[in-house]
């Protein structure tokens, strides 16, 4: 997904995190999405969620966005880059985040609001463990923002889960 080179604001950004979430759904997987903007602004790539069709447990947006940008560009442009998400990192995905060198991540829907949207459902088994404590036990510098518009973040996750929730 290639754009012109404009700089958006930080919602406008996370805006398109949640509609690549929503053609997630529509392809069948989890409600995920992310983006990757570049320095100068410009949307390099996308990616949703691939668990169900790839039959791939590893299939989140933010791995798939990072598998992705780390083929097709090096780790001193992927540290001006800022990954931008539907929903804040697991902990896998945060750590390909780290791995790759992308520079800084930005997200809608926060871990904790997410584990009270899928409660107990086998599909999102949450470790409730925030993308900052994973970025904070490494050597790098990798620059969290998040949550934002987390109304606008879970519309999508409302319905979709079933959360049975224990507690």
């Amino acid at each position: 997904m290639k754009k012109t080179h404009t700089t958006r604001s930080r919602d406008e950004y996370l805006r398109e995190a949640i509609r690549v979430s929503e053609r997630s759904v529509e392809a069948g997987n989890h409600p995920f999405g992310a983006i990757l903007v570049g320095p100068d602004g410009e949307i390099l790539m996308s990616a949703g969620n691939t668990v169900s069709s790839e039959h791939d447990c590893t299939g989140h947006a933010e791995t798939n966005l990072v598998r992705k940008a780390s083929k097709e560009y090096d780790r001193e442009f992927l540290a001006a880059c800022t990954l931008y998400s539907s929903a804040e990192p697991c902990a896998m995905c945060s750590g390909a985040i780290y791995w790759s060198g992308i520079g800084a991540v930005t997200y809608a829907l926060s871990e904790s609001t997410l584990f009270a949207l899928t409660g107990d459902d086998p599909e999102n088994p949450t470790l409730q463990l925030p993308s900052r404590e994973v970025f904070a036990r490494g050597q790098r510098v990798v620059v969290v923002s998040g949550p934002h518009i987390e109304q606008e973040a879970r519309r999508v996750h409302e319905g979709f889960w079933n959360p049975n929730t224990t507690g």
